[in-house]
Parts: structure tokens; C-alpha cells; sequence
């Protein structure tokens, strides 16, 4: 009877923080919300997400809501840089700024803590409240993992065309192309056109249309994606244009640099592999050895109980 009413108590509970909760949100409707992005490439971006509908689609217009309430937080004026440059590192994902970053932060860690406390009044035996707190705090950080991780897949992604692209561009400039026209080929030639580096090709193109000069366009590029393989490329065009050098030979010998690169980087990758593999290949063994002898050193003490 009084785990009944226990469980009565708490689903009550549990309605009247949703209640509070709807009229927090009817309360504050009325107030602005941060207008949405529609130029450049954050506006694109975020076209595109809209489009795609799901979750994001969803969640976007309550995003923008927290955002504007974010935006006059000077707590985070001096977190909100680095958010920038790591949505910048992931090809402005989603077409997020510092703030709306904050709020996806902000949601994701309450429908973390909503879940674990649905969990909790549904199997109080079996869902603690501190695993609801742990769901919640897992929700906060999900969208930085999410973003970190696309990231790392977005420089992987350029790193592994990047030669390829160098290639088909140092023989488009010896068929008598200008660097803008190589690039245009390679763009042009590219089976997928969201692949990260044909975007950021594009992006340079654009950005020569619009009349910055190569330097500018290729900094920019480095500041986008800024590994080693890109950093080179673009010293090595610079470097080409200050002195004079022929860019068609240039682009030839940084192919084969950043291949050479690869091929040492996945030598060292294998050499690593092979020690890390000797803690597995032990504990495997240990455990043969387990399997192996474990019957026999049952039955010896067995025999010695008896005795």
C-alpha cells in the first residue's frame, strides 16, 4: 500500500514540475528570440539542416529561443571564441553561433535529466536520482562530443583528398589552366560535392570571385582546416606567388610530399598497433592458461579437502 502511494506521490510530483515547467515557457513566449541566420555560408548550413528536417528542425526555433536569453550572459563573452572556431573547424555546422551552441547545451541536458527522471518514477529500484543527474550532465556535453567529433572527421576527410586534389590541379596549370581554373576542375570533377574539401575549394573560388586575393582565400582556408597537410599547402602557393616560382611545379613536389607524409604516418600507425596489441594478447593468453588449469588446480584442492 505504501509503495503505491509512494509511486502516486512522485507521478504527482512529477506533473506538477512539468506544469511549472509549461508555464515557464508560456510566460516567457512573448520575449524575442535571436534571429535566424540566412546569409553565408551559417545560413546555408543551417538551410540545409532545416531542410533535412529531424530533431534539429524541431528543436531549432526553442534553440534560438535560449539563445537570445544567452546572449546577454558576459559569463561565457570569453567561452564564446573558442566555440566559434571549433563550429568553424567542423564546417559551420548546423550554421550554430557561440549562443545557440550554448542553448543546444542547454536542451540536450534537459531531455538528458527528463529522461533519467521518467526513469526514475517509472523503476525507482532500478534508476537512482544521481543517474538521472549523470544523464543530464551526459546531455550537456553530448553536442560538444558530437561537434568535436565531426571535426575530426571533417580534417581526416581533407587530409586523405587533399593530394589527389594537388594532382589533377598541377596538371590542369601544365594543360594551360590559371590556379582558379585548376580549381574549378577539381570541384568539377568531384563525385561528391559535400566532401569538406571540394566545400572549401568552392569556398576559395568564391571568395577570388569576389576579389580577395589568393593569400587572403588560402589563409582562410588554413584558419578553416588547420593540419599540417593544409598549413604546407598553403605556404607552398604563397611562398610560389611571393617569389615567383612556377606554381604547376610547386603543386607536383607538395603532391608528393603529403603522400610521402601518409605513407609514413600509416607506417607508424602499424608499428603502434603491434605494441598495443601485447596487453590483449596477454590477457588472452592468461586466460588460455585459466581454462587450461583451472580444472586441475579445482580438483588438487578438492583432494586436499578430502584428505
Amino acid at each position: 500500500m505504501m509503495s503505491s502511494q509512494t509511486l502516486m506521490l512522485k507521478v504527482l510530483g512529477s506533473a506538477v514540475i512539468l506544469a511549472g515547467l509549461g508555464i515557464f515557457v508560456f510566460a516567457f513566449a512573448g520575449l524575442e528570440t535571436m534571429p535566424r541566420v540566412t546569409v553565408g555560408l551559417k545560413g546555408l548550413k543551417r538551410a540545409q539542416a532545416l531542410k533535412e528536417g529531424g530533431w534539429f528542425a524541431a528543436l531549432e526555433p526553442v534553440m534560438r529561443f535560449f539563445a537570445a536569453r544567452f546572449s546577454s550572459v558576459r559569463f561565457f563573452d570569453k567561452y564564446r571564441p573558442q566555440i566559434e572556431e571549433q563550429v568553424l573547424h567542423a564546417g559551420e555546422i548546423l550554421g550554430l553561433n557561440a549562443d545557440e551552441y550554448l542553448a543546444l547545451s542547454l536542451l540536450s541536458g534537459i531531455g538528458g535529466l527528463g529522461l533519467g527522471l521518467v526513469g526514475y518514477v517509472i523503476a525507482p529500484d532500478v534508476v537512482s536520482p544521481v543517474f538521472a543527474m549523470m544523464l543530464g550532465a551526459l546531455g550537456v556535453m553530448t553536442p560538444y562530443l558530437q561537434i568535436s567529433g565531426a571535426v575530426g572527421d571533417r580534417f581526416k576527410l581533407i587530409n586523405r583528398g587533399l593530394p589527389y586534389a594537388i594532382d589533377l590541379a598541377s596538371l590542369s596549370m601544365g594543360a594551360g589552366l590559371d590556379f582558379p581554373g585548376a580549381l574549378r576542375q577539381v570541384t568539377d570533377k568531384a563525385p561528391d560535392r559535400s566532401d569538406p574539401l571540394v566545400e572549401e575549394l568552392l569556398r576559395i573560388q568564391n571568395e577570388l570571385d569576389l576579389g580577395r586575393t589568393r593569400k587572403q582565400a588560402l589563409e582562410g582556408f588554413a584558419d578553416r582546416a588547420p593540419t599540417d597537410a593544409v598549413k604546407d599547402f598553403v605556404q607552398s602557393v604563397i611562398q610560389s606567388e611571393e617569389k615567383g616560382n612556377p606554381l604547376a611545379d610547386v603543386l607536383v613536389i607538395q603532391a608528393t610530399t603529403l603522400r610521402m607524409r601518409r605513407s609514413v604516418a600509416a607506417e607508424e600507425g602499424a608499428a603502434r598497433a603491434g605494441v598495443m596489441m601485447i596487453g590483449p594478447l596477454m590477457m588472452i593468453f592468461l586466460c588460455i592458461l585459466l581454462i587450461i588449469l583451472g580444472p586441475f588446480i579445482v580438483n588438487a584442492a578438492s583432494g586436499k579437502e578430502n584428505v
